[in-house]
C-alpha cells in the first residue's frame, strides 16, 4: 500500500498537476475564443483523437505489462515486438490521414479547414506510438523519468497557445511586422491544434532514449500471443472510450441548428472540464494501479490489498467530489459567465468519474484470469446505453442528457463487473466502509443545497465545516492520525 501510494503520488505529478495546467488552458479558451462555438469545435475534434488513440494503441500497453511481467527475461524482446507494432500501425494511420484528409474534414462538417484533420492525424499517431515507450517508463519503476517528459508535454503545449492565442494577436496589433510573415488573426481555434502539434512532437524526440532502449527485434509468434490476449481489450477500450466521448462526437448531429449544436457542445465541454479533477485523480491512480496489481498477483495478501485499494480511491474520490461541489461558486470562475449555465453537469459528471474509477479498479479480476472478454462485453453495454440515452434524450433536454447518459452508463457496468467479478475472483471488498462513506457524502452534499445566505463567505464556511465532518469521520475510521507519518509526533 505504501508503494503503491508513493508511485500514485509521483506520477500525480504528471497525471494530476499535468492535467490541472492543462486544465487552465480552459480559461484560456473560453476567455480568448470568439464564442462557445469555436470551444464546441475543439470539444468535438478531441473526443475523435481520444477515440483514435484508443483503436492505435489496440490494448497493447495492458499486452505489454502482461507479457512483460509472464516472463521478466524476454521483456526486452516483448517491449521491441511491441514498439515495432504500434509504431507500424501508427504511420500507416497517417499516411491514410492524409491521403483523405479533405473526405474526412467534409464529412465532420469542418471541409473550410481539412489541416485540423490532417493535424490531430499526426498528433494521435505520435501519442500512440509515445504511449509504449511511457509504458515502458511505468514496467521500469521510473515515475520521475515518466512525470517529467509528461510534464514537459504540457508545458510546451501551454507554452504554445499562449503564444499563438495571447502574445501573436498582443504583436499583431502592436508590431504586425514581427509576426505577419507567419501568423494569420484570423486562424483562430486553428493555432489550438497547431499548439499540440508541436508539443506533442518534441515530447516523442524526448523519448528516443526509450525507444532505443531495447535491441530491436521482432517476434511474429509472440506478437499473435500478444494479440490473442489484446484485441478483446481494443473492444473494451473502443467501448470504454466511447462511454466517455461518444456524446460529445454525436452532439453535433443530434440538432437541426449546427451552430447551436457546436455553441451548447463548447458549454457542456467547458463545464465538463471543471470537473476534470477527477478525472485527473483517476488517471494517476490508474498509472500506478495496473503495473502494482500484476506485480501483487502472486502474493497470498494480493485480494487484501486489492480490496484496501477499492476503500482508498472511493475515500479519497469523495473527499474530491465535496471539495469540487461545496467550492463550485469559486471554480466557476475558471469559465466565462456565459458558460456558466452549465455548471448544473459538475456533480453528475463527478459521480461519474467515480463510478469510472471503480469499475477501473474492478477489472483486475479479468485481466489477471485472462478473460478480458468481460471487459469488452461490460463497456459495449455501457457503450449502448449511452448511445440509446443520448440519441432519445438530447435533442430534448440538451446536454444535461449526455452527463446523465454517462452516469447511468458507468453505474450500470460497475455494478455489473462487480458482481460477475466475484464469481471469478471473489474479493472482500470492506463494502460497509464504502457504504458509510458514500451514504455520508450524499447527506452532506445534499445538506449544501440547503446553505444559501446572501453572503458568499458565509456560505463557504458552511460548506467547510461539512467537509470538516467527512474528514474527522475519515480519520476516525480509517486514518488515525498517530499512525500517520510526521503527524504522530505531534498526536499521542
Amino acid at each position: 500500500m505504501k508503494k503503491l501510494a508513493q508511485d500514485t503520488a509521483i506520477y500525480g505529478i504528471s497525471s494530476i498537476a499535468g492535467r490541472f495546467l492543462n486544465w487552465l488552458l480552459v480559461p484560456l479558451y473560453t476567455y480568448v475564443l470568439t464564442d462557445s462555438s469555436e470551444y464546441g469545435v475543439v470539444t468535438n475534434l478531441y473526443a475523435w483523437t481520444a477515440f483514435l488513440l484508443v483503436v492505435l494503441t489496440y490494448g497493447m500497453e495492458t499486452g505489454f505489462f502482461r507479457f512483460a511481467n509472464k516472463d521478466r527475461e524476454q521483456a526486452g524482446k516483448v517491449y521491441s515486438t511491441t514498439l515495432i507494432s504500434v509504431g507500424s500501425t501508427s504511420l500507416l494511420f497517417v499516411l491514410l490521414v492524409f491521403l483523405f484528409s479533405g473526405k474526412i474534414a467534409g464529412w465532420l462538417n469542418y471541409s473550410d479547414n481539412p489541416e485540423y484533420i490532417a493535424m490531430l492525424g499526426v498528433v494521435v499517431a505520435m501519442d500512440a506510438f509515445g504511449s509504449i515507450p511511457f509504458a515502458y517508463l511505468r514496467y521500469k519503476n521510473r515515475p520521475i523519468k515518466f512525470a517529467s517528459l509528461k510534464l514537459l508535454m504540457v508545458f510546451a503545449n501551454i507554452i504554445f497557445n499562449i503564444f499563438f492565442l495571447v502574445a501573436c494577436p498582443w504583436l499583431a496589433k502592436n508590431a504586425p511586422e514581427t509576426i505577419s510573415w507567419f501568423y494569420n488573426p484570423d486562424y483562430g481555434v486553428g493555432y489550438v491544434f497547431v499548439a499540440n502539434l508541436f508539443s506533442t512532437g518534441i515530447v516523442t524526440l524526448a523519448l528516443f532514449p526509450e525507444i532505443t532502449a531495447e535491441k530491436f527485434s521482432f517476434d511474429s509468434a509472440l506478437l499473435r500471443k500478444m494479440l490473442r490476449y489484446s484485441l478483446p481489450l481494443l473492444i473494451l477500450g473502443i467501448a470504454g472510450i466511447m462511454n466517455q466521448t461518444l456524446d460529445k462526437i454525436i452532439f453535433p448531429y443530434l440538432f437541426d441548428d449546427p451552430d447551436f449544436a457546436k455553441s451548447e457542445l463548447g458549454i457542456y465541454g467547458a463545464c465538463f472540464k471543471v470537473a476534470m479533477v477527477m478525472m485527473m485523480f483517476t488517471q494517476a491512480f490508474r498509472y500506478a494501479y495496473e503495473p502494482f496489481i500484476f506485480a501483487q498477483h502472486k502474493d497470498k495478501n494480493s485480494l487484501a490489498a486489492y480490496a484496501d485499494a477499492m476503500k482508498y480511491f472511493i475515500i479519497f474520490s469523495l473527499l474530491i467530489f465535496l471539495g469540487m461541489v461545496f467550492y463550485l461558486d469559486i471554480f466557476k470562475f475558471v469559465i466565462r459567465n456565459d458558460y456558466w449555465e452549465g455548471l448544473r453537469v459538475v456533480p453528475v459528471v463527478l459521480f461519474s468519474y467515480i463510478f469510472q474509477g471503480v469499475f477501473f479498479n474492478l477489472s483486475l479480476w479479468y485481466k489477471l484470469t485472462d478473460k478480458t472478454v468481460y471487459g469488452a462485453i461490460f463497456s459495449i453495454v455501457g457503450s449502448i446505453i449511452t448511445l440509446a440515452i443520448n440519441l432519445i434524450f438530447v435533442p430534448v433536454f440538451s446536454y444535461m442528457a449526455s452527463a446523465w447518459a454517462a452516469f447511468v452508463c458507468y453505474f450500470v457496468i460497475m455494478c455489473l463487473s462487480y458482481f460477475v467479478g466475484q464469481k471469478h475472483m471473489p474479493i472482500k471488498y470492506d463494502l460497509k466502509s464504502i457504504g458509510i462513506y458514500t451514504g455520508t457524502a450524499l447527506v452532506l452534499f445534499a445538506t449544501s443545497y440547503l446553505i444559501n445566505t446572501s453572503y458568499l463567505a458565509v456560505d463557504l464556511l458552511l460548506k467547510t465545516v461539512l467537509l470538516i465532518a467527512f474528514l474527522t469521520l475519515v480519520v476516525k475510521r480509517d486514518f488515525p492520525l498517530n499512525k500517520i507519518p510526521y503527524i504522530n509526533k505531534f498526536v499521542k
